[in-house]
């Protein structure tokens, strides 16, 4: 039912459009035989208001892949380069947590692992909202952090590294099967924050599927009976992503480079000093404002790359109306 509505409101969309567009070029060529100047103008007023009703349904076409509608669990890892990495993965992870919430998205920690001395080494959320991993997808891949060090005592520069990734929550209507003797299971105590009966119970379950070396964790339930569910969703999710890579880079070879999330292979930029600049180096799109990028600003990035993947780079912006 929830993919026929999509279906419905797709061409009813663009009928609609057809529509007005067919009523407002009568009534220009009506007001150009009555020589009516102000027939004219309204109907030219409402063919460029037109414009934005196309970008909205355009947007909207980015986001019909198989899986685009579904919840997104979103992975955060440091880098090598300790404090300064692992600082730079909590900025990720707030990030994020803030571009959710302005989207009204919910948000649930499933797995986090602090720093040594600040930060995080890594993070597992759970973002539940209607096309969550189709606006997410795109943000897999190693972000790269520029600024002056707060732990360095000389003030000197420091490039960090983080990586992000991202795979879709799978529901009932996709059927993923995994051998259990291909899968080693291990359990151990629960780090971080948490109640007495978190801490001391060796409630947080690791799967790590061994064909393919995925290793998943959750730690947020007491219950490891819960965390070993919630595992082998995560893990699902993951080899069902996996797939879909293939897939992808099947069916267009470039793709492998644009989607390579090896270190080295960083999509995005975050230049705090000597200069204050968010690049995209997949799309070239920019921001002069970082902090707001770092308060979850991040939809003119995320629009950019879908549109990347979909069209190949071709440009997708609407041309104004003459």
């Amino acid at each position: 039912m929830r993919e026929r509505q999509q279906l419905d409101d797709g061409i009813s969309g663009v009928r609609e459009l057809e529509q007005d567009l067919a009523d407002n070029i009568e009534l220009i060529e009506l007001g150009e035989m009555e020589d009516d100047k102000g027939v004219i103008s309204e109907a030219e007023d409402a063919l460029k208001g037109l414009k934005d009703k196309v970008n909205k349904l355009q947007l909207q076409s980015l986001l019909s892949g198989e899986a685009d509608a579904n919840d997104a669990y979103l992975e955060i890892n440091s880098g090598a380069g300790g404090t300064e990495s692992q600082d730079w993965a909590s900025m990720m992870l707030r990030m994020y947590r803030r571009w959710a919430e302005r989207r009204g998205y919910k948000v649930e920690v499933l797995e986090y692992h602090d720093g040594e001395e600040a930060g995080i080494k890594s993070a597992t959320l759970l973002i539940k909202g209607e096309n969550a991993y189709g606006w997410l997808k795109t943000e897999s891949g190693v972000h790269r952090l520029v600024r002056i060090s707060p732990y360095d005592s000389q003030a000197r520069r420091h490039t960090s590294f983080s990586s992000a990734w991202v795979y879709p929550v799978i529901d009932d209507s996709i059927d993923i099967e995994v051998n259990e003797s291909d899968c080693r299971i291990d359990t151990y105590r629960a780090s971080g924050a948490g109640g007495q009966h978190v801490n001391t119970t060796d409630s947080a379950v690791r799967i790590t599927h061994q064909p393919t070396g995925i290793v998943v964790q959750c730690q947020s339930e007491r219950s490891q009976h819960k965390n070993r569910a919630t595992a082998w969703a995560m893990l699902k999710a993951r080899l069902y992503e996996a797939e879909l890579k293939k897939r992808e880079e099947a069916a267009n070879a470039e793709q492998a480079n644009k989607t390579d999330i090896g270190w080295g292979h960083q999509i995005r930029s975050y230049v705090l000093q000597p200069y204050q600049l968010v690049k995209d180096l997949r799309t070239g799109v920019e921001s002069t404002s970082p902090q707001d990028v770092l308060d979850g600003d991040l939809d003119p990035f995320m629009e950019a790359a879908l549109a990347q993947r979909v069209f190949g780079g071709e440009e997708v912006e609407v041309e104004d109306v003459d």
